[in-house]
C-alpha cells in the first residue's frame, strides 16, 4: 500500500532496538483518514471471506481493527485485554504472550461471551514482528473451536520473521507494508508484496 509506505518514510522513526515510531499518524495521535483508507484495502483483499468477528490486542491495534470492521459491513470487533495476574477466571480465554518490547510476559483474555466456536475471525494489529501477540491470539481461537480466517497488519517487520514463519504455517497474512530492514540514519527498505487472490476470485 504506496499511501501507507509513503506515510513512514515521510514521518516514520527508527529508534534503537528495531523500534518504529509512528505516533504521528497511528500509535497515539491517529490519523482517521489513513486508518479509513487502509480499512477499505484490507476489506478489499479479503472479499469473499466470511468474517463474523474482528479480533485484536489492546490498545494500538483497536483503531486498525475498527477502521477494517467499518469497511466490511461493521463486523463486531473484540479487543483482547493485557491481563498481568497469573489468577484467571473461568468466565474467560485466555493465552500467554512474550512482549518483546518490554521482555516480559503477560496474559491476555477474552470474555467467553464474545468468541464461539462458530465464529469466521479475522485478526487485525498495528505491528506484527516476531508473532507472539498473533500467535497469542490464534492459540486462544483455536483452543475456543472458531476458525481463523486471516490476519491484517499495518507494519510487519519482516527481518524479525514472525509473519513468515505464520504463513509457513498456513495462515493468511496481509500486511500494509512489510520492512526487511532499517537503520538509525532512517533507511527504510521495504519489501514488493504480491497481492494475493483467493482461488475463488480467480
Amino acid at each position: 500500500m504506496d499511501f501507507l509506505e509513503e506515510r513512514i518514510r515521510r514521518e516514520g522513526v527508527v529508534l534503537p532496538g528495531n523500534v518504529l515510531k509512528v505516533n504521528d499518524f497511528l500509535n497515539h495521535q491517529l490519523d482517521v483518514a489513513l486508518l479509513d483508507r487502509l480499512g477499505g484495502e484490507f476489506a478489499r483483499l479479503f472479499k469473499g471471506t466470511e468474517v463474523t468477528k474482528i479480533l485484536t490486542v489492546e490498545s494500538s491495534g483497536i483503531a486498525v481493527a475498527c477502521s477494517i470492521a467499518r469497511a466490511m459491513g461493521n463486523i463486531p470487533v473484540v479487543f483482547a485485554k493485557k491481563h498481568s495476574s497469573p489468577k484467571m477466571s473461568e468466565d474467560v480465554y485466555y493465552a500467554t504472550v512474550w512482549s518483546y518490547i518490554n521482555s516480559c510476559n503477560y496474559n491476555i483474555v477474552v470474555s467467553k461471551k464474545y468468541i464461539s466456536p462458530q465464529d469466521k475471525i479475522l485478526l487485525a494489529d498495528d505491528f506484527l514482528a516476531n508473532g507472539n501477540a498473533l500467535n497469542g491470539l490464534i492459540e486462544m481461537i483455536e483452543a475456543v473451536g472458531a476458525h481463523v480466517q486471516g490476519a491484517c497488519i499495518a507494519i510487519e517487520k519482516g527481518f524479525q520473521g514472525g509473519g513468515d514463519s505464520l504463513r509457513k504455517k498456513g495462515y493468511r497474512i496481509e500486511s500494509g507494508v512489510i520492512i526487511d530492514s532499517m537503520s538509525y540514519d532512517g533507511t527504510i527498505v521495504f519489501r514488493k508484496q504480491q497481492e494475493h487472490i483467493p482461488a475463488a476470485l480467480t
